[in-house]
């Protein structure tokens, strides 16, 4: 294959790549050569799991040589995957010089930058990476980081200032808009992470319930806080009020939990007929419970639920 096509293979999507679930079944069962083949092809499936079969047998020359015509290609990928095998072999600065040049180059518009940041942390630079982070904190990946990475650093009074800044400096994301979108628009959530670390939890609950939204990654932030906090009558209210049903699922499980299976029950079911995917949790907690699917008021599983 010429360097051209190796390249657009590279680069491409994996609509490319044999799918990756087939790659490992071909390993699996000894295909190890189809894999090797098409890895040197371009194809970056099979390249990230040759990587791996060759770090496993500590080939780390070999691995790192599989990974650098990508990384020339321009895969962020496969710059990363070089940055993380240097780091699991022991090669802790190694890995930081080659995260910074990285960075320094750009690669994966602005991903080197981050994971530069969140490797330092790692190895006890947190400093270095609250300096490196601090200038971008317009930016919602790196706000997220520069708070992941203060963690324990004794600078959390110092990052919600310069969050609580940011919210009351609201921008405007297009010509004609308003102000009153923080930048980054993660900024609430978390100042709101920021306040529950400094055991502030009250002021972390005024934050989230002031938003429009405190759903993220198909759960409510806000449900969540209440229940870590075992806020059980504040959760009750919430779900009360959350047309989401986020605050119901985890009202029933922080329920279950502390083994109150009929109130479990009980907030799943108010929900069920409205809801399928409620209807599907109450016929799981039912099942964990001995209870079946017999009970009054449960329901099938929704179609697609289990894959959520």
């Amino acid at each position: 294959m010429d360097a051209a096509e190796f390249d657009r293979r590279a680069r491409g999507t994996h609509v490319d790549w044999i799918p990756s679930d087939l790659v490992a079944r071909l390993i699996e069962h000894g295909h190890l050569d189809r894999v090797r083949q098409e890895a040197s092809s371009g194809d970056w499936h099979c390249a990230r799991a040759w990587v791996e079969q060759l770090a496993a047998e500590d080939r780390q020359d070999d691995a790192l040589a599989v990974l650098a015509p990508y990384i020339e290609a321009g895969s962020w990928d496969a710059a990363r995957a070089h940055a993380e095998l240097l780091e699991r072999w022991g090669y802790e600065e190694e890995a930081i010089a080659f995260a910074q040049v990285l960075s320094e180059l750009g690669v994966g518009e602005g991903a080197a930058f981050e994971h530069l940041a969140r490797l330092l942390a790692r190895h006890g630079r947190g400093e270095e990476a609250f300096e490196l982070l601090r200038p971008h904190i317009e930016e919602a990946e790196f706000a997220a980081a520069l708070v992941d990475v203060t963690e324990g650093l004794g600078r959390d009074e110092e990052v919600a200032e310069l969050l609580a800044a940011r919210i009351e400096a609201p921008a405007k994301r297009w010509p004609n808009a308003e102000l009153g979108v923080p930048e980054p628009d993660n900024a609430v959530d978390l100042l709101a992470v920021v306040r529950e670390r400094q055991g502030r939890v009250d002021e972390a609950i005024a934050l989230l319930r002031a938003r429009e939204t405190t759903s993220g990654n198909g759960r409510g932030r806000l449900a969540d806080l209440l229940a870590r906090h075992d806020r059980v009558e504040e959760l009750r209210a919430y779900a009360a009020e959350d047309s989401l049903g986020n605050a119901s699922t985890a009202l029933a499980e922080l329920l279950e939990l502390r083994g109150d299976i009929e109130g479990a029950v009980e907030v799943h079911r108010a929900r069920a007929a409205q809801s399928p995917n409620q209807a599907a949790r109450l016929a799981r907690l039912l099942a964990r419970h001995g209870r079946g699917t017999g009970d009054r008021g449960a329901a099938r599983p929704a179609v697609g639920e289990g894959r959520r």
